[in-house]
């Protein structure tokens, strides 16, 4: 039977965060970058451990499945880790899945798992399997910036506060990012006007309250159906409730951007939820008239459900993002002119 997802307690100066690599690890040309992500938690007060996984990267992972597996499993059952953070997503987290162990998870105490990405490939069964709530928001690589914007920073209050949390939308965001090859210490080169909107075109203010859940469609799509992705399943258990659904599209074309929103509405992913928050598209090329282009391609998947959708949010592969709690209450308040979020168990 599954349990309502549990937060892990908040992070204090002293704690120890383990660095590892579940999906892809860090290549030599960017350990710059890393080091000063490194230095921003040092600065925090954290204590720091890398595993054997963070600095190896070949055929777009960091290691073999097993060898991920396990020391994953392992930080995540340490008693002495209070966080663990990869540097990034990639592509095959997905084959870790059938090599944790949920029920050993669901029995420990939880603690904070970070990112986005691939990552939501393992967050999402930690909420539905394991009952933890983790943290979908940026990556421990956009923390080496030397200056950080203001949505991007939420992090830190987020990890290191209990409730209230709240958090509005960025002003601006990032349609072309530095290259933190020759840039280590790059920030977000912020310039296109943040604007949230209704799929319907409406600009009725909206009220939206769910438990946060989802994550990056290229992955959490495949996970539909599966013991790791049985969303219809985990909301009908009692002490759930309504869920508040975010997805984001990282590198799917238009036509299979709407074959994966099908195939969660197939799976019964969108039955009992409040809403639905679509992270911004990355930019691609301009679609030709007669072709789908990706916002059509939303509105042709989710125009009919009869439940507000909102789309171009900061959650996603087109930064800055909101820190998302995966499995938390969170009530949004949207206007055409504001957006707030507010996460916790009092929401």
């Amino acid at each position: 039977m599954t349990t309502p997802p549990r937060r892990p307690r908040p992070l204090r100066a002293g704690d120890l965060v383990a660095l590892c690599a579940p999906s892809s690890g860090v290549e030599p040309e960017l350990f710059p970058r890393l080091e000063r992500a490194i230095a921003a938690l040092q600065a925090r007060g954290l204590r720091v451990r890398e595993g054997q996984t963070l600095r190896r990267e070949y055929k777009q992972c960091s290691a073999p499945a097993a060898e991920r597996a396990a020391e994953l499993q392992a930080l995540l059952l340490d008693p002495e880790v209070a966080a663990v953070m990869p540097p990034w997503g990639g592509e095959r987290a997905i084959e870790l899945l059938p090599l944790l162990d949920f029920e050993a998870l669901a029995a420990a105490e939880p603690k904070w798992f970070s990112g986005f990405s691939d990552l939501s490939t393992l967050q999402l069964p930690l909420a539905l399997r394991a009952g933890w709530m983790s943290l979908h928001g940026p990556n421990l690589m956009e923390l080496g910036a030397e200056a950080l914007d203001e949505t991007t920073a939420a992090i830190w209050p987020t990890l290191f506060q209990g409730d209230p949390l709240l958090q509005c939308a960025s002003k601006l965001w990032q349609s072309q990012g530095p290259d933190w090859r020759t840039e280590p210490g790059a920030g977000r080169n912020l310039s296109e006007p943040t604007r949230w909107r209704r799929l319907d075109g409406g600009t009725e203010a909206l009220l939206l309250r769910g438990r946060l859940i989802g994550g990056c469609l290229d992955t959490i799509s495949r996970l539909a159906g599966t013991a790791y992705g049985d969303l219809r399943g985990w909301a009908q258990q009692p002490g759930i409730g309504p869920h508040l659904l975010f997805l984001e599209n990282c590198e799917m074309a238009p036509c299979e951007l709407l074959r994966a929103l099908w195939s969660l509405r197939l799976h019964g992913c969108f039955e009992g939820a409040a809403g639905v928050l679509i992270g911004r598209h990355a930019p691609s090329a301009v679609t030709a008239p007669e072709r789908l282009s990706h916002e059509e391609a939303v509105r042709e998947a989710l125009s009919d459900l009869s439940l507000p959708v909102l789309i171009d949010a900061d959650i996603g592969h087109a930064p800055p993002q909101l820190s998302l709690i995966q499995g938390e209450w969170a009530a949004l308040h949207w206007a055409p002119d504001r957006l707030e979020l507010r996460q916790g168990s009092a929401i």
